[in-house]
């Protein structure tokens, strides 16, 4: 199956630009990535992207501080904690998703709409523990979302600012708890969070403003990674059959319906689904990490290369155009193919550009200090949607649409996570024979 880009084929270790009268320098060696991630010369805008997009300034909170906090809520005891939440949360909602309907009768939707729906849901159900407006939250979220790249390029058009304005203020709202306005506290994650910010300082208005923060960074990559994942497997009858394989193999005794929720998943190794997923993220995982040069100083490149870079010139790494699409080190990169992360049973790693072993050979979830803290629960999220899904419904390609490939990427997203189809896949699904007879 072929994965189609616009990017070029061949890369150098660096490409020099002048954009809006500054002068910008893309990385694309990934043996040289170590020289910007780990530079204390080189900051990133993040004030300024918080201001833009969120409307939120945070100038008491340390990010050391912060990313110790999350740490302590995303790994460990609370990561377990977590992942059995999401995954009760998510079954609850798929099984509920087929209530009513006639054992034998095909539900039909877009795919991208059923993964991120569930995903976000159960996502917000998990983190802020409220089920009372879970869908009018998703409804504004996916307006906001839609608007949100143009909102951070400064690009909106009048009505646009208009509307994104009005999501983002009515989010705000949603999210708000009621015992911020004097309301009883709950002890969900967001509570937590919320403590976090009173004892740094923040404002009560600024705290409304960074659980928006906090809620599009927790669940803006999920669903679209779901959605490209069971796409591939739809599409790819190698891959879908290998997966399916490999999930009879595993011994789950939470398959059906009866049996108390956990997360089977931590207790099994997966190498297969664990090489889609990969392969999935390399196709589809397009963030950017950028810096600004605070004084001047030399770039020193893996090849001995130098680059002279002054103050107040930007630095970007672009980890989707290189490593992940570059050929030297991925063999038809644009091209999914579902076992290139495996080795037999286990998961390959051993990936080189110049004969030199890579330690960045694919960067979904950034690298260095600002690695996504909740990698780990994602991960998890993710597989945990893959295995419940595959498990209780029987799913296919909605052949009445008459179309059996994937749809192309939303070109607006690149820079900003996980892309995003420009369009649906039109599925249909019903539960599983056993599950009607339980």
């Amino acid at each position: 199956m072929q994965f189609k880009t616009e990017f070029v084929e061949h890369l150098k270790s660096s490409l020099q630009l002048r954009v809006a009268g500054h002068y910008v320098t893309v990385l694309l060696d990934p043996n040289s990535f170590d020289s910007v991630l780990n530079d204390n010369d080189l900051s990133h805008n993040r004030i300024q992207l918080l201001q833009r997009i969120f409307s939120l300034s945070l100038p008491n909170i340390e990010p050391a501080a912060e990313k110790k906090w999350m740490e302590q809520h995303f790994q460990g005891v609370s990561l377990s904690r977590l992942s059995r939440a999401m995954n009760t949360h998510l079954k609850n909602l798929l099984l509920s998703n087929q209530e009513g309907c006639n054992p034998s009768e095909w539900k039909r939707d877009g795919l991208f709409n059923f993964c991120y729906s569930l995903l976000f849901r159960a996502g917000y159900l998990t983190l802020f523990e409220r089920g009372d407006n879970a869908a009018a939250v998703y409804k504004e979220f996916c307006t906001f979302d839609s608007l949100l790249t143009k909102l951070a390029r400064c690009s909106l058009k009048r009505e646009e600012s208009k509307t994104a304005n009005l999501s983002r203020e009515k989010l705000w709202e949603l999210l708000s708890p009621d015992w911020l306005n004097g309301g009883s506290e709950s002890s969900s994650w967001q509570q937590n969070y919320i403590r976090f910010l009173k004892e740094a300082g923040v404002d009560a208005e600024m705290q409304k403003r960074a659980l928006l923060l906090q809620l599009w960074t927790t669940q803006c990559n999920a669903g679209p990674a779901a959605f490209w994942l069971l796409g591939f497997l739809l599409t790819c009858d190698e891959a879908m059959d290998a997966v399916k394989s490999e999930i009879k193999g595993l011994n789950l005794q939470d398959v059906s319906s009866q049996h108390p929720p956990i997360n089977p998943l931590e207790a099994h190794r997966t190498p297969v689904l664990d090489s889609v997923l990969s392969e999935t993220l390399r196709l589809t995982a397009a963030v950017m990490i950028n810096r600004e040069v605070v004084q001047d100083k030399i770039l020193c490149m893996a090849n001995g290369q130098e680059y002279h870079l002054r103050q107040g010139d930007k630095v970007c790494l672009f980890p989707f155009l290189s490593p992940q699409m570059d050929p030297e080190i991925h063999e038809d990169p644009q091209v999914f193919k579902y076992n290139r992360f495996l080795n037999k049973r286990t998961m390959k790693d051993d990936f080189y550009k110049n004969k030199k072993r890579l330690k960045y050979y694919t960067m979904p979830w950034g690298a260095g200090r600002n690695v996504c803290v909740g990698k780990e629960f994602a991960i998890a999220t993710i597989k945990q949607f893959v295995l419940l899904v595959l498990t209780h419904l029987d799913l296919k390609i909605d052949e009445a649409h008459g179309t059996f490939e994937l749809p192309a990427v939303n070109p607006s997203r690149y820079g900003f996570g996980m892309l995003q189809p420009d369009g649906d896949l039109q599925v249909k699904y019903q539960l599983k024979r056993r599950q009607h007879e339980e």
